[in-house]
């Protein structure tokens, strides 16, 4: 298993690696419940009982699958270095998720958010503050939490209107596919009026422990935190910042609302990862082609059209006819 890991540490990325070994340590402490102390001991009904097992612990659906998936691919590799038979890796099986408990479902829903972007964009006490500037990055990129973290202020060009984003794990800000994660996006001037008044009015002067300028700056003049950046989306997107509480919470009284610690206990706050599957289900339904949206959020076309492809065919032909950026206005 540590060969394997140490392979995968060359595609994949710090966090990623984390989970295939805690994956994989629940197989093999399984396997060692059981005596099972060679690979060669392994087949179809052994696969078959381990599955059963994990799904008989209640873990959620996606977990299993996530989990199952992680394990084909372990197979598979034996297979390559002819540790076990060919053919072993086809008796893996690995269970769809049900539409009902995708990622689509506990997203960032479109017209939350845009009614949240209205809001910032529009009163003078939050536009340009920290919230709005990490949810309009955020949204309108539908990058991932470490790549919105790892900006830079020389990654960002407002004149040209884009954004930078480049894997430096020498400087602990790696992309979650490395140097395929590197890419350009292009943002609208919206977008860019909001950072620049977040740049200029709002964000501390600072360095990071390598010498860098972060884009995003903790009071303190460091880099945001992943924990932290966290908290920042959870207190952006509560509800109550553009209006009532749909929970029906006194806002003065309410102990999420506005809290760095507890905002992500407010029911309808989201996390940097249903941000950006709400981003991204955005996107194609506003007609982003499928292949455009891939490489703007550094996803699979497959992934993409699999779990976000949700607009009518008459819809793709009417959007298909404006140019892509226009489709992301906020009107």
């Amino acid at each position: 298993m540590r060969r394997y890991l140490d392979r995968r540490g060359t595609e994949l990325s710090e966090s990623s690696i984390k989970t295939y070994k805690y994956r994989l340590k629940l197989w093999v402490e399984w396997c060692e419940d059981r005596n099972i102390e060679r690979v060669s001991d392994l087949n179809g009904w052994t696969f078959e009982q381990f599955e059963a097992f994990r799904a008989g612990q209640g873990i959620a659906s996606p977990t299993l699958h996530g989990e199952m998936e992680t394990l084909l691919g372990f197979i598979e590799y034996l297979e390559r270095i002819e540790a076990v038979e060919d053919g072993l890796s086809k008796k893996v099986h690995v269970p769809s998720v049900p539409m009902s408990e995708r990622s689509r479902d506990t997203m960032l829903v479109p017209d939350d958010a845009l009614r949240l972007l209205r809001y910032y964009r529009s009163h003078s006490s939050v536009r340009g503050t920290r919230f709005h500037a990490v949810l309009e990055l955020a949204w309108h990129t539908g990058a991932r939490l470490g790549a919105l973290r790892g900006l830079d202020l020389r990654d960002y060009y407002p004149d040209e209107q884009y954004v930078e984003f480049v894997h430096r794990p020498e400087s602990e800000t790696p992309l979650k596919n490395q140097m395929n994660g590197e890419r350009t996006v292009s943002l609208l001037p919206e977008v860019v009026e909001s950072l620049n008044t977040y740049i200029e009015k709002f964000r501390p002067a600072g360095h990071d422990d390598f010498g860098r300028s972060p884009l995003f700056v903790t009071h303190h003049g460091t880099r945001i935190s992943k924990n932290g950046f966290r908290g920042w989306m959870y207190q952006a997107t509560q509800p109550c910042v553009a209006g009532p509480c749909p929970h029906e919470y006194e806002k003065d009284s309410c102990e999420f609302a506005g809290s760095y610690t507890q905002g992500s206990k407010c029911p309808s706050s989201r996390s940097p990862h249903h941000i950006r599957t709400g981003s991204i289900t955005w996107h194609r339904d506003r007609g982003f082609p499928a292949e455009v949206t891939a490489e703007r959020v550094n996803a699979s076309q497959e992934v993409i059209e699999q779990h976000y492809d949700k607009a009518s065919q008459r819809e793709r032909m009417e959007l298909r006819r404006r140019p892509h950026l226009d489709k992301l206005r906020i009107e």
